[in-house]
């Protein structure tokens, strides 16, 4: 394992960060305090650059003939979503741009697994050999997995609207694959996710619990890609990562896709920016962008954590529905009683 690669890619993510402080100044590339914006003062964004470099040189290095992945096929579809993410924080794109990329870059991604299953070289293969799958099931495959990359990487950008939620967020995620893995569940990406882990938590500073810098597009971007990409690759060495992704990415999921369908419901002009998540919500009632990170970060060491760890330790299907079943019900219920909570409690003081 390639242990050097964690404190390398810290170092690389805070040097990179502190120069984009600097490159955001000279540019004046300022988020700009608005009715749909959670600060209150002008501050740089595309910090989240550090994030990708780092991430960039980790998948490059990582790159090892015993390495069940070859890592650097997972760069292509990084790099052209860290991108357009760069340049739509320069110069906004229209959202069906965007979207195109995004698609793009999952093709990208699917791509890379067939090519890694192509060689037999996977910790555990497909759970059903590759050459053994029906056309029709290798094409559903793959666009499972191109538009689960594209809902992955815009669900993250939805919800990387307060100091250090998702930095916080995808650390988490990138440290427990890394757990699960050492647990014994295999997902053939080394030290890829420590590392990754690693540099989030070296960008933290930057942004939480006050920001110097955002992360913008292109890291908000760039962190959902890397979360589909190292999930998809872990499902593909060991199908019991599904439950333990869809475990791990439960808070972010049932806020991003109850608040997209609550919009839909209403009429609301749900491709459009707002401030309807829960955690946007908790902010505007009162509550500190600290403590609102706290809150999911709760979530996440109280109720995911354990279960994503108990899937791991038992790997039996039964159990992997039962478990994704119980958080999302219990996310869904949380989520509509802390939004009616405070809903209520803005009406009081209206």
């Amino acid at each position: 394992m390639d242990a050097w690669l964690i404190p390398l890619a810290a170092l690389i993510c805070a040097l990179v960060a502190e120069a984009a402080i600097r490159y955001a100044h000279r540019r004046r590339l300022l988020d700009q305090p608005g009715r749909r914006r959670s600060h209150v003062l002008p501050t740089p964004r595309g910090g989240g650059i550090g994030i990708v470099v780092a991430a960039t040189v980790v998948l490059a290095l990582a790159l090892r003939p015993a390495q069940p992945l070859p890592a650097v096929l997972l760069m292509p579809g990084l790099l052209l979503v860290a991108g357009i993410g760069w340049w739509d924080d320069h110069r906004p794109l229209r959202a069906l741009t965007r979207l195109a990329v995004h698609l793009a870059a999952g093709v990208l991604l699917a791509a890379a697994l067939w090519f890694w299953t192509a060689g037999g070289d996977a910790t555990g293969g497909w759970a059903i050999p590759r050459n053994d799958l029906p056309v029709w099931a290798g094409l559903a495959l793959a666009a499972v997995i191109v538009f689960g990359a594209a809902w992955s990487i815009n669900l993250h950008n939805f919800m990387d609207g307060i100091n250090g939620l998702l930095t916080a967020q995808s650390a988490f995620v990138f440290a427990m694959i890394a757990l699960v893995g050492a647990l014994g569940l295999p997902h053939g990406l080394g030290s890829v996710p420590a590392a990754l882990a690693a540099a989030c938590l070296a960008f933290l500073p930057f942004n939480f619990p006050f920001a110097r810098i955002f992360l913008g597009d292109v890291g908000s971007g760039a962190l959902g890609f890397l979360i589909a990409a190292l999930l998809a690759c872990a499902v593909v060495a060991e199908p019991h990562w599904l439950a333990v992704g869809l475990l791990l990415v439960s808070g972010f999921a049932v806020d991003a896709t109850a608040t997209l369908l609550q919009r839909i419901w209403r009429g609301r002009r749900w491709y459009s920016a707002h401030r309807e998540h829960l955690y946007q919500w908790l902010v505007r009632s009162g509550c500190s962008h600290a403590r609102v990170v706290g809150y999911y970060m709760a979530w996440n060491l109280l109720l995911v954590a354990p279960l994503a760890v108990l899937v791991a330790l038992k790997r039996d299907a039964g159990l992997d529905v039962a478990a994704v079943l119980v958080a999302y019900a219990a996310g869904v219920a949380l989520w509509w009683r802390a939004r009616q909570s405070v809903l209520a409690g803005a009406r009081r003081h209206a």
